[in-house]
């Protein structure tokens, strides 16, 4: 699966593995997006509501960014093997980031804000752009 036209596909798997483990690491490196978010949508929340809120986030982030690092391992593992179905795995896997992240960029919570932190949203969005460059080249190549 390394022909002259995807060499560079291992290398944007794993440089969107890596933006991947960055993108669910870093709430937890910076709680403070987080916090400020939930307290600037809802006011009055006490500070234990507002940490309540913060733990929750930080569970769904975590449990989201384990399965895309799983996809990327697996793509990785996929494109290693020589599976001939790995552009495919990549390409449905590509959809379901870019779902995930318009996802977490638009969903309004009760407060009338997007739920999740902009910031954050953002951060999900980034591992979908060597995402979808190892895909194209995939589509050049055959």
């Amino acid at each position: 699966m390394t022909t002259p036209g995807n060499r560079a596909v291992p290398v944007l798997l794993y440089t969107g593995a890596a933006l991947t483990t960055g993108a669910a690491l870093f709430p937890f490196a910076d709680r403070a997006v987080l916090a400020g978010h939930v307290s600037a949508g809802y006011p009055s929340y006490a500070p234990g509501e507002i940490d309540a809120a913060v733990s929750a986030y930080l569970i769904i982030l975590s449990a989201v960014g384990l399965l895309g690092l799983a996809g990327w391992l697996g793509t990785v593992w996929a494109v290693r093997a020589g599976k001939r179905w790995a552009p495919w795995l990549a390409g449905g896997l590509l959809v379901s980031a870019i779902l995930i992240a318009v996802a977490a960029l638009t969903i309004k919570d009760t407060s009338g804000d997007v739920g999740l932190a902009p910031l954050l949203g953002w951060l999900l969005v980034l591992p979908c752009v060597p995402g979808a460059a190892a895909v194209a080249l995939w589509r050049r190549a055959r």
